[in-house]
């Protein structure tokens, strides 16, 4: 519980969709622009931004994209 309440500002100001399940976290989206590129480049910034400012980092050994 302590956990979620540490993670809570997470998804402050993201604009695309954010799931967040106990330890695990997901940003996605369908991108067909160049409008949605740049939001989801500002997204994992914000994301990176969050990590480094609250001590902790992402698994890059899971990140995963999906094309198709």
């Amino acid at each position: 519980m302590l956990f979620n309440i540490f993670i809570n500002d997470l998804d402050d100001g993201i604009e695309i969709t954010l799931n967040k399940f106990a330890d695990n976290t997901k940003l996605g989206d369908e991108v067909k622009t160049s409008k949605g590129t740049a939001i989801l480049q500002k997204d994992l910034d914000r994301l990176a931004e969050w990590a480094s400012d609250s001590s902790m980092r992402f698994n890059k050994d899971k990140c995963i994209l999906h094309l198709g």
